[in-house]
């Protein structure tokens, strides 16, 4: 599971260790992350271990996972939770892509892509990629992926979410195709009362930037929900017998912001098979990971 060390991550986490699965946390976060492995680790007889990923640097990916593959043993669940906002200003990763796209998208493209050969000795793995209500409200903008040309936080940020369902219905698709046994489910956790976006504090904003944190920490404030709650779409994607594959999951309360998870339609573009088939292509050519269902 990525983004372990905090927040949503933290919360299914916990949820996955007190039912007794084995875990591999992975964050960035090294601190945070191997305290919460500890912590989940006492009193329990499961292995439960965290290894630090930076998914902002492919070739981190790619050792992480290499490491994974090298242990020869099977992988039941991929949760792909890491993530951030996009900084007030436009940043990018080590391979030179815009940060939050990088991130959220590239490098789980990347690792699920590198960890297929473990998830497919399984008997029966799932992929669970983590999205946001904003997909409702983004495009892609395949002339601008990298937000080079225009650079704004929040349409960043729908952008990276919308891709990631985007990732997960087109993953199914291929998997089905394939004849594979994997299943990718997809799941938002409505509005949840998280500390991310907490570093845009810490930067020089104007007022747009200022305006975009006060609808975020008011939409938090009136409408969130805890961690704890906003991880139950994500922990059913991921262990409900009633996910299927390609299924969506968020929230069953008013403009799912929040409540008990259901299966959610997504918006007209993660529907749209060729818009997916391209941002697939568009992103094997970034990474230069491939796919293979050949177990």
């Amino acid at each position: 599971m990525t983004g372990a060390a905090g927040g949503l991550g933290q919360a299914t986490a916990e949820a996955l260790a007190e039912h007794g699965a084995e875990l591999i946390l992975a964050d960035i976060n090294q601190t945070d992350g191997e305290a919460l492995a500890s912590f989940l680790a006492n009193g329990v007889t499961q292995s439960i271990e965290f290894r630090q990923l930076d998914l902002s640097d492919l070739g981190h990916i790619q050792a992480f996972a290499e490491q994974l593959c090298g242990e020869d043993r099977p992988l039941d669940m991929l949760i792909n939770i890491a993530g951030i906002y996009p900084p007030a200003r436009r940043t990018t990763t080590a391979d030179g892509f815009e940060l939050k796209f990088g991130i959220n998208h590239l490098g789980h493209f990347a690792l699920t892509g590198r960890l297929l050969p473990v998830l497919l000795k399984s008997e029966a793995p799932r992929v669970v990629s983590i999205s946001s209500i904003v997909q409702a409200m983004a495009r892609i903008d395949f002339d601008d992926l990298q937000s080079e040309m225009k650079y704004q936080p929040n349409r960043v940020y729908a952008q990276a979410k919308l891709a990631c369902l985007m990732f997960g219905i087109e993953l199914q698709r291929r998997a089905r195709t394939s004849g594979s046994h994997l299943q990718s489910m997809v799941a938002h956790p409505g509005i949840a009362r998280t500390t991310i976006g907490k570093e845009r504090k810490q930067q020089k904003r104007g007022l747009r930037d200022r305006a975009e944190d006060l609808a975020q920490a008011m939409a938090m404030r009136f409408f969130g929900q805890s961690p704890d709650h906003g991880a139950w779409p994500i922990l059913f994607a991921a262990t409900a017998e009633k996910a299927i594959g390609g299924g969506f999951y968020g929230p069953d309360g008013f403009a799912q912001f929040a409540g008990y998870p259901t299966r959610v339609k997504p918006c007209r573009t993660a529907r749209d098979s060729s818009q997916r088939q391209r941002l697939w292509h568009a992103s094997r050519e970034m990474t230069g990971v491939d796919f293979s269902f050949k177990e």
